[in-house]
């Protein structure tokens, strides 16, 4: 038996057969999908994007061609089971770089601010305006500038006059005979009366019998004269203008509020306004007057407030910038959110709710109904809950990236709300987008001139527009929109530069996307275009009638940047025309 195991082949051979044994335990032992895990971490592929242009995608990291900046992860889904298209998830460090922000939703007293401009004015309740009450000549000025302060009773200048020398001399021969003929005494006395002659002066004349050459004019009020209209040796009439005074302690300011504001004001409201040569300083004031009609020309009603003015600071001609705030005509208590949360104007805004208790960051798509503009703040009517986080900041990045992915988003709603219309009315609504290209096409030119040429076309096209055509439903979705698109119009007509059309240009696209969207007009597609970078990556859209980018937000200088996000179906069948249903008539 020794030398059976001592022989060197059949030790060789144990050591074999032990170490396939060894090796076949080890291979079962491990785990199953082991290997196919570890080879899938291995092979699986990370897409990189830009937060604002989504339509970068890579698969290694780097910068956007387009505005250079880092790419960042595509958002996954957490849970590869969820199938909502309403929501999107992203990674952690896809949210840290878009900088996504939320805040929770609550419920206040809603107040509504209202920003106006206005201008320092002289109250025109506190303006004397001095006259030569007799002909003559200026023979003395004692007042010889405009801006010099008076006192009321001050002497501002001295006439002589051929006409009162006259009327003195019937005085002194009058008083001879008053016993006799007491009436001719009374009317010589009430002539000069009558020219502001005071009584001490008619005495003297009388008492002394001495004719007096020259007359002395009075201030009848203290203040600042404002406008001198005589010189030295002028000859003046009766009734002629000598000085304007005008009491500063006191001054108007005159502000413009357009035309939806002025729900919003009322006589009483308290109005806070500065001026830009005194920071720091804030002045409050009631609302005492609200012009009873608009300036056809700026679109705008005056809203006075009276100030009081004792130390000056205040000077006529001043440029200043006030508020009112009032309470909401809602109910006690409203659900607000940001506006900067609101990706779409108009009541049916979209918003992007965080997913609570998600794994990794997730955001639903939400369709809500605003109410009113609380300024930086927005009332929800319908489609939030207190306490839901909304995001603030990063909105856009998300609401691109679900687009990419698939997912709804604010260009891509699950319900396309369509509005039947009469051809007629379509045919209107047409040639108005038709003159709105115009106005692109002018902004993608950088052609302040045509753009405001081009505007000028546009109010009169939207005042053809008969809704009276409309049915009720149809009446009532074309009333959302128009006074917001003659808005939008008039603010452009009173645009003085480029930038200022452009800034404009923005929110009357968004309006007139929807316009299109609900009701179509004669051509089978237009498109709606977006451009990320326009207002400091504020982002913008546009419609156009081609399907090429022409970037009207900043024409040469970037005239490529953006994408179409969305191609509009906007041929609709039409309604009979009017007479053959129910329509609104005005």
């Amino acid at each position: 038996m020794k030398k059976i195991l001592n022989n060197r082949f059949l030790q060789l051979g144990l050591m074999l057969v032990a170490g396939l044994l060894v090796g076949w335990l080890a291979f079962n032992n491990s785990q199953p999908g082991e290997e196919h895990v570890h080879s899938h971490e291995q092979g699986e592929e990370v897409t990189y994007t830009c937060s604002m242009h989504p339509q970068i995608r890579q698969d290694e990291p780097g910068d956007c061609p387009i505005c250079g900046m880092e790419l960042i992860p595509a958002g996954q889904r957490a849970d590869k089971g969820e199938s909502s298209p309403f929501i999107y998830t992203m990674s952690p460090e896809a949210v840290a770089l878009a900088n996504v922000q939320t805040q929770k939703t609550e419920v206040v007293t809603p107040q509504h601010e209202v920003q106006l401009t206005g201008k320092v004015r002289v109250n025109e309740q506190r303006l004397a305006v001095i006259t030569a009450n007799y002909s003559g000549r200026i023979e003395e000025l004692m007042v010889d500038f405009t801006g010099q302060t008076v006192r009321k009773g001050q002497k501002l200048a001295t006439i002589y006059s051929p006409q009162l020398i006259t009327a003195q001399k019937e005085l002194i021969e009058a008083a001879k005979y008053k016993d006799i003929n007491d009436a001719l005494y009374k009317a010589a006395r009430e002539k000069l009366r009558l020219w502001k002659v005071t009584e001490e002066q008619i005495d003297e004349i009388e008492n002394s019998g001495k004719v007096l050459t020259e007359f002395d004019v009075f201030a009848d009020q203290s203040g600042v004269v404002i406008s001198r209209d005589v010189t030295k040796g002028s000859y003046v009439n009766r009734g002629t203008v000598l000085f304007q005074i005008a009491d500063l302690s006191n001054v108007w300011v005159l502000f413009d509020a357009y035309e939806r504001d002025l729900p919003f004001i009322k006589t009483g409201s308290k109005v806070t306004f500065t001026v830009a040569s005194i920071p720091g300083k804030e002045f409050s004031s009631p609302v005492s007057f609200i012009d009873p009609w608009i300036d056809s020309q700026t679109r705008t009603a005056s809203v006075r407030a009276e100030a009081h003015n004792e130390q000056m600071l205040l000077k006529p001609g001043m440029y200043v910038n006030g508020m009112i705030k009032t309470t909401l005509n809602v109910e006690e208590k409203a659900l607000v959110i940001p506006a900067t949360s609101v990706l779409w104007t108009g009541r049916r805004s979209v918003v992007y709710v965080k997913v609570p208790d998600a794994e990794f960051p997730a955001f639903e798509m939400r369709e809500i109904v605003t109410g009113p503009s609380m300024g930086r703040y927005y009332v929800v009517e319908n489609g939030l809950q207190e306490g839901e986080e909304v995001v603030t900041n990063g909105a856009f990045a998300i609401d691109a990236a679900a687009q990419l992915s698939g997912n709804y988003s604010m260009m891509n709603r699950p319900v396309d709300k369509t509005i039947p219309a009469p051809e007629k009315f379509i045919s209107q609504l047409t040639a108005f987008v038709n003159q709105y290209f115009e106005l692109k096409n002018s902004l993608v030119e950088s052609h302040y001139q045509k753009a405001f040429s081009a505007t000028s076309a546009l109010g009169p096209l939207l005042n053809e527009i008969d809704m009276g055509l409309l049915d009720d439903e149809a009446h009532s979705a074309w009333m959302e929109h128009q006074p917001h698109l003659e808005d939008n119009i008039n603010q452009l007509e009173q645009a003085k530069d480029i930038a200022r059309q452009r800034q404009i240009f923005s929110p009357l696209s968004d309006r007139l996307a929807e316009v299109v969207e609900a009701f179509g007009i004669d051509r089978e597609t237009v498109f709606l275009a977006y451009c990320p970078m326009a207002f400091d990556d504020e982002g913008a859209f546009w419609l156009s009638e081609f399907k090429e980018i022409k970037n009207p937000y900043y024409g040469d200088a970037m005239l490529a940047c953006g994408e179409v996000k969305k191609e509009i179906s906007a041929k609709r069948e039409s309604q009979p025309q009017a007479g053959q249903h129910q329509g609104h008539q005005h």
